[in-house]
């Protein structure tokens, strides 16, 4: 009896958190493909509509974009990538964390597919911001035209106070996210569910027999008019990196419980007023509402299309994050905006990238018409990039046969192939500024990583091993180093061998700390690391140890907290008698380093631009002591 009344509260409280987050992942996962309504029909429509459209092609348009949102968001996504996480983390770059493991001969195809998909998202995050509050605000065209001119200028002060308000955290607004987000598919569901009735004829969508016929009857218009239809899955990218936040079952019911099934029903209702009021064409959406209406939907669409970007904004700086840690990229300011959100985190630099390259959409396309053309390309690459890489996830993680994997993945795969070459039709319209975008992203990881290993592989060559070095040093009576009270705490990437800066400061200073500790910061391919596992102390001779601090790629690497938690088990030393040495080195470029000269350069402006270590691992400012070298690369 007692079990039972003590399950109820237990199974309540477990209820009302999965409600909680599945309301939290409507407003941040689902803001993206939440906002494709308000232009994604409209586009389609476009190519077949200048000889009037007739019935068969409304009803096979809207049966395409019923069953491309059952097959890619609902069975890829929804119901299968969910499942292929990292310790609970999603996207791209923690689908190759975990493939890097095992890639063994394939490491660079892998790191060059995970550059790519990473890449698109960003250009993602660049146009999606532009697209969404651009088609959100010409719904004011509709109230009154004599705004036709202030569309751009309004869009441009929404896009720059979303921008600026990034560094104070999303944390104080987010909780308004979800509940505006779900009143927005709801106004949606309710607007299409009004429509159907305008002509029934409209429910054959249902049947896939009606896109299939579309696609044979148009040939190649069909094939133009799928880029368009593909505006209705963007945001599936995100719906997958941001499975860390919510967990999957969350995710999963916000899906079929509103989101789809809203979705759904506003297309049957465009589909449907098209149908019986062929002039609605130009924007059935803001069509579809009561004069009275509008003004009120206007600044709910606005509302929600400012949610959708801020989800793609997050979802960049996690994505830079993850980049920074596997070693893509330089490393950057990272700042924690939320005391309890791990994932609440602002990275300036990207921030004002993300900035300028949203502005510079808006200035050169000037309409959501125009900048929709731009849009499916980096959408379609990051998906045919997911999907490679859950076929190597399925044979390595899972230890599907070949044949198994193929036999899934192949149909989704010539799915997406074909829609991305539907989207490359519109490379000269616009589709160009992705692709440029991406390519950029890709040369920068690039250069980075063949940069930092050409320097690696440099610093080796001149490298005493550290167990030589130590008994060489603990031998010498003679000619011994002075040795100094304190502790001495050489920051190294490599433990095997004496760090720079220990033997340029035995070199010039000739001295020698009683306690010196080498640390090297490792990040592991899992989001996050327990705290037993997050360091180990390595004894080496009566004055030399070697401490290993690892971390999470989601996690910030925060040396002086690791070092309280040291002292803590035991570990005797004091911050205030401890000083922090770091190698710092000057590069020159040089045309015979294995590198072009222009990657040369490339190479030592992003290491220039690289945040201070002493920031970036946390280490008390006024205790770190920099040596510097010359290094030609």
């Amino acid at each position: 009896m007692h079990s039972h009344a003590g399950h109820a509260p237990q199974s309540r409280s477990r209820a009302r958190t999965l409600f909680v987050l599945a309301l939290g992942s409507v407003g941040v996962v689902y803001g993206d493909i939440g906002t494709s309504p308000l232009y994604a029909f409209r586009e389609a429509l476009r190519p077949v509509a200048d000889d009037g459209v007739s019935r068969m092609e409304v009803v096979g348009l809207i049966s395409l974009m019923i069953w491309t949102l059952t097959i890619i968001v609902t069975l890829k996504y929804v119901l299968f990538l969910l499942r292929a996480d990292n310790h609970g983390e999603g996207g791209t770059l923690s689908l190759l964390a975990l493939l890097a493991k095992t890639a063994g001969r394939r490491a660079t195809v892998l790191f060059f597919m995970g550059a790519v998909g990473a890449a698109l998202f960003i250009g993602d995050a660049m146009i999606t911001p532009a697209l969404s509050v651009l088609s959100a605000v010409e719904g004011l065209k509709l109230v009154t035209p004599t705004l036709a001119d202030y569309v751009v200028p309004i869009s441009v002060v929404i896009l720059v106070m979303l921008f600026a308000v990034q560094s104070w955290g999303t944390a104080a607004v987010s909780k308004f996210f979800g509940p505006i987000t779900a009143v927005w598919f709801i106004v949606m569901g309710v607007a299409g569910l009004n429509h159907i009735s305008d002509d029934l004829g409209i429910l054959a969508a249902f049947n896939p027999y009606y896109a299939v016929l579309f696609m044979i009857h148009e040939g190649y218009v069909g094939l133009v008019v799928l880029g368009a239809v593909f505006l209705t899955v963007t945001g599936a990218e995100a719906l997958y990196a941001d499975l860390g936040h919510f967990g999957r079952r969350p995710i999963q019911w916000a899906w079929f419980c509103l989101v789809f099934p809203a979705l759904t029903l506003n297309y049957l209702g465009q589909g449907a007023l098209v149908l019986a009021h062929p002039e609605t064409i130009e924007n059935p959406f803001f069509l579809m509402f009561p004069k009275w209406a509008l003004l009120p939907v206007v600044i709910l669409a606005t509302a929600a299309t400012i949610i959708a970007s801020q989800a793609v904004i997050t979802g960049a700086f996690s994505l830079t994050r993850q980049a920074i840690h596997l070693g893509f990229l330089p490393r950057m300011e990272i700042f924690h905006t939320s005391e309890t959100q791990t994932g609440q985190i602002y990275l300036p630099g990207v921030n004002s990238v993300l900035l300028f390259g949203v502005m510079a959409l808006v200035f050169i396309f000037g309409s959501s018409e125009a900048l929709a053309t731009a849009y499916g390309i980096s959408v379609t690459g990051a998906m045919v990039v997911t999907t490679v890489l859950a076929f190597e996830f399925l044979r390595k993680r899972w230890r599907w046969t070949k044949l198994a994997a193929t036999a899934v993945l192949l149909p989704l795969f010539l799915l997406e192939l074909t829609f991305l070459g539907a989207n490359l039709l519109k490379v000269h319209d616009g589709g160009y500024v992705p692709v440029m975008i991406a390519a950029g992203v890709v040369i920068v990881m690039w250069t980075w990583t063949r940069g930092t290993r050409i320097l690696r592989d440099k610093a080796r060559r001149i490298e005493v091993p550290l167990p030589a070095f130590v008994k060489s040093v603990e031998r010498q009576s003679a000619h011994a180093p002075v040795q100094v009270p304190g502790t001495a705490i050489f920051l190294t990437s490599d433990p095997d061998f004496a760090p720079a800066a220990l033997l340029h400061n035995l070199k010039h200073n000739h001295v020698l700390h009683e306690k010196n500790f080498i640390l090297t910061v490792k990040t592991n391919n899992t989001p996050r690391v327990a705290r037993a596992e997050r360091f180990k102390v390595e004894k080496i001779s009566e004055r030399f140890s070697r401490i290993e601090m690892h971390f999470g790629f989601m996690e910030t690497q925060n040396v002086s907290q690791v070092l309280g938690l040291m002292r803590k088990a035991g570990h005797k030393f004091d911050i205030m008698s401890t000083s922090f040495y770091l190698g710092r080195r000057k590069l020159v470029p040089d045309s015979d380093s294995g590198m072009p000269m222009w990657q040369d350069r490339l190479f030592i402006g992003l290491a220039n631009l690289a945040t201070d270590p002493s920031d970036y691992f946390r280490l008390p400012t006024n205790r770190v002591v920099e040596l510097g070298s010359h290094v030609v690369i």
